[in-house]
């Protein structure tokens, strides 16, 4: 196979040429454990007969992906429901080689002009983006720039509200003796911290020589690297990063379908999605349960292979019954089964039309899809209809376990929740609002002063923990673990802060 322009490619090694079938006899010597693998490229048995000395974790991982094991032509062979690859066809240079080092660092570089080097007689490029995996997996590819995982660096710093806030979060503080001298953030804190989540912006800024077990090798210098942020901006251009979910090299989906995967993201008080989760009767489920699972089943059937959802059974998976009836389809676009957005922002609110919600700006010019007294941007916003059809799609994926009154009596409390939520919020943006108003507080950045950063608390921490305990069903974290007593108490305590703020203006006044 010629994936790079020839066969038979150097090993860095031996510093020689190897013909292709030679080096295949070498690389089996050295690994039996190839012999169960698929036909490999000439392109990829080089790589392999290197790196299997220079980096042999990523060899060992590749080597348990489906992607070693499963050449495109038998996955094409296989129903559609069982197939794990969207594409109807692939090239003919592709079709009956496993998906190795080659197809995936070489194969595009014409799109990566910015980050292809040469590296021992290839082309390659060291960051694999969505454009790559789209070969394979467009529709997924599709689905996923249309999800706001995708764009989730452009929804965080490219709105200037948002962006204040984090570089509020990981700028420094310096005590002047009297108040503090705000140091802005820099981009290795942004990248340590909000970013490495919501993705970086990664180019290449020059070349490095760099001693290896192969010798000096001169290698491409990469910004905010390394990074698997959802939303990361890739040399390429293209936003996103599949192995966010699925960990290279391995890329599994087994992986993908278990919640530790979500907590590398969803886990802190801002996201308590995890937490919640793990101590909710499905989270005691799964953990009791799932050794008897089979997570890596296609299609996945509910009560056969898992008896209790994780976040991709509910967000993700194709769901099928034993007769292989669909009860909800797989899909990339994460919101397709959520009519509300609950967290993340002062008000939970229906989710936006736009993946990208950097252009979203309410009235008072702030990046918001509410108002802060709580109305809502509904230019924004999805149509009551479409809700309705989010919810009915959420609700199958129930159906599959409960019947119609448990799963009414849910969404009914999932309301209710919701509504509380947003009027605690909305309590204490009033308390804020009168703080600004008597000049007790600046606003001109709603993020830096004491009784703001109580008011972020309020909807951050605390109303996110209310409704993602009711969501998921961790009842702790919806009432004395950040639920609603500690937003009751939070309220109370701004509204003393408000008097004591009063209290120390009239005295200044005085003087």
């Amino acid at each position: 196979m010629k994936i790079n322009g020839r066969a038979g490619k150097q090993c860095v090694s031996q510093r020689i040429r190897i013909p292709a079938m030679v080096l295949a006899l070498l690389c089996l010597a050295a690994a039996p454990s190839m012999a169960q693998l698929a036909p490999l490229s000439s392109d990829t048995e080089a790589c392999i007969s290197c790196h299997r000395m220079a980096t042999p974790g990523i060899v060992g991982e590749w080597e348990k992906s489906q992607h070693a094991k499963m050449t495109p032509a038998k996955s094409l062979q296989l129903s559609k429901m069982e197939r794990r690859m969207s594409a109807t066809d692939v090239a003919e240079n592709l079709r009956n080689y496993a998906v190795g080092c080659a197809e995936c660092h070489t194969m595009n570089t014409k799109f990566h002009p910015e980050d292809s080097f040469d590296h021992n007689g290839f082309t390659i490029h060291t960051v694999v983006s969505p454009s790559d995996c789209n070969t394979c997996h467009p529709t997924e590819t599709d689905e996923y720039s249309d999800n706001k995982m995708s764009q989730a660096y452009a929804c965080l710093m490219d709105n200037e509200t948002y962006a204040v806030m984090v570089d509020n979060t990981n700028g420094l503080d310096e005590f002047n003796g009297s108040g503090f001298h705000h140091i802005k953030a820099d981009e290795t804190s942004n990248a340590d911290s909000c970013l490495a989540c919501h993705g970086t912006i990664v180019k290449v800024t020059g070349t490095q020589t760099r001693d290896t077990v192969m010798g000096p090798m001169e290698f491409p210098t990469l910004s905010n690297w390394p990074n698997a942020g959802v939303g990361r901006i890739n040399p390429d251009n293209t936003k996103g990063s599949c192995s966010s979910c699925h960990p290279r090299h391995q890329f599994s989906i087994e992986m993908a379908r278990k919640p530790y995967t979500c907590a590398q993201c969803h886990k802190g008080p801002d996201v308590p999605a995890y937490k919640v989760y793990s101590v909710s009767v499905h989270g005691n489920i799964q953990k009791s349960m799932d050794k008897d699972w089979d997570y890596s089943a296609v299609p996945w059937v509910v009560g056969k292979d898992f008896t209790a959802p994780t976040c991709a059974a509910c967000h993700s998976s194709e769901i099928v019954d034993e007769s292989g009836n669909v009860i909800a389809k797989r899909t990339h676009r994460f919101n397709d089964r959520l009519p509300w957005r609950i967290f993340g922002l002062p008000y939970a609110h229906p989710q936006p039309i736009d993946a990208d919600t950097s252009n979203i700006i309410n009235k008072a010019g702030l990046g918001l899809p509410t108002e802060l007294s709580g109305e809502m941007v509904s230019e924004f916003l999805i149509s009551p209809a479409e809700m309705a059809k989010r919810q009915q799609t959420m609700e199958n994926v129930c159906s599959a376990c409960h019947t119609q009154q448990w799963i009414d009596g849910h969404f009914t409390r999932l309301q209710r929740s919701i509504e509380t939520s947003n009027f605690m919020t909305l309590q204490a943006t009033k308390i804020l609002s009168t703080a600004w108003e008597e000049g007790l507080a600046q606003g001109a950045n709603p993020f830096d002063e004491p009784l703001e950063i109580k008011w972020i608390e309020q909807w951050l921490f605390y109303g996110n923990s209310v409704r993602f305990a009711t969501a998921m069903g961790g009842a702790d974290y919806g009432v004395f673990a950040d639920g609603r007593w500690v937003q009751t108490r939070n309220l109370r305590e701004m509204a003393d802060y408000l008097k004591f703020l009063r209290a120390t203006k009239k005295a200044q006044d005085k003087k």
